[in-house]
């Protein structure tokens, strides 16, 4: 038992884990005073961006500012809609200087998740990643067992006492659907109770225009290239659609074509810069994509995923072609090669 309380004192030290909400929250604040100019960064994605929102409503009347910025580029469109529709106030990383901010807050990620990130020195950490050890920061809360961050953040929220607006509400509640994908992937009790509390407050069609809002207008012409292109075999999809703007079409198409009956598998693929981007969809059951994705393309480029889900990409230059093209028939070929 008195080893126990030690790892435990120990943990509570370094990532809060031990701590009520209440201590958590108080844990947070304790590292802000009312002159500071807090700078907010996060890797942009649904979650990120709930949580950033979080922590400036949080933080509203306790420091002198709060400015949310990122580093990478938002192109996925359901990622614009939220920002768009949520007037969501971003700025590009590059774009501030780290000498105007007096205090620093990473959330949903850990400084060695991105080079930019490990360059500058913050003040709190707050993540639901895996933990990868040596964050050095006044205030540590790391919480892997978590399907969301933004469950987190709600429960800061709530301790602090402070009702979402509808906005924040909506933009917490969508990014607990997004990393749990409905609650099909890892999640917690807090997950689902957190859901739960914003279910009311939340603007729920808004939520439903965030998840709809993948293609542009100009898109749908590699639906008709990807249904044009298609082969099937042994209850197989196969298409390639060529160079592809995004690689997200082919995420799209992919989905698109796994909802038709009696298909176990589909494969789409398209070339995006110097990479041929290949997308699996399986139904995951004495199969797995992950497995078929690294047996097909491992050796040549990075590939793997879910059972259900995965990628592979490759350089072109790996793929030995010479002068041909790669074509459906080749994705055939090179998939047949490892299937039964």
């Amino acid at each position: 038992m008195a080893k126990k309380t030690k790892n435990c004192a120990f943990i509570k030290k370094k990532m809060n884990t031990c701590r009520s909400a209440r201590a958590r929250l108080e844990g947070f604040l304790e590292v802000f005073e009312k002159d500071d100019n807090v700078l907010v960064c996060i890797n942009a994605d649904p979650d990120a961006l709930a949580c950033a929102l979080a922590i400036k409503k949080l933080l509203r009347y306790r420091v002198k500012s709060v400015v949310i910025a990122h580093p990478n580029e938002i192109r996925r469109l359901n990622n614009v809609a939220m920002v768009e529709r949520l007037k969501i106030p971003l700025g590009r990383l590059h774009n501030v200087s780290l000498k105007d901010f007096t205090k620093k807050v990473l959330v949903d990620s850990q400084p060695n998740h991105l080079p930019v990130f490990e360059k500058i020195d913050f003040d709190a950490i707050i993540d639901h990643h895996p933990y990868t050890g040596g964050l050095e920061a006044a205030f540590v809360d790391v919480r892997s067992q978590y399907g969301a961050c933004s469950t987190m953040l709600v429960e800061y929220l709530r301790a602090a006492h402070l009702k979402p607006s509808v906005a924040l509400a909506t933009a917490l509640f969508y990014a607990i659907k997004v990393d749990t994908h409905d609650f099909s992937k890892q999640s917690v009790l807090a997950d689902g109770v957190s859901f739960r509390y914003l279910f009311n407050i939340a603007n729920r069609n808004l939520v439903k225009k965030f998840e709809l809002t993948d293609l542009r207008r100009s898109e749908l012409k590699y639906f008709h290239l990807g249904l044009s292109e298609l082969k099937y075999s042994k209850g197989r999809f196969y298409s390639h659609l060529g160079k592809v703007r995004s690689p997200d079409i082919l995420v799209n198409i992919a989905d698109f074509l796994n909802h038709v009956d009696k298909i176990d598998w589909v494969m789409v693929s398209g070339i995006h810069g110097e990479k041929l981007v290949v997308i699996f969809r399986c139904d995951g059951y004495r199969k797995s994509a992950g497995k078929l994705a690294s047996k097909i393309f491992g050796s040549v480029g990075s590939a793997g995923g879910h059972k259900e889900a995965a990628r592979a990409e490759v350089p072109l230059k790996n793929l030995s072609l010479g002068d041909k093209e790669f074509t459906t028939q080749t994705l055939k070929r090179l998939a047949t090669r490892h299937m039964k």
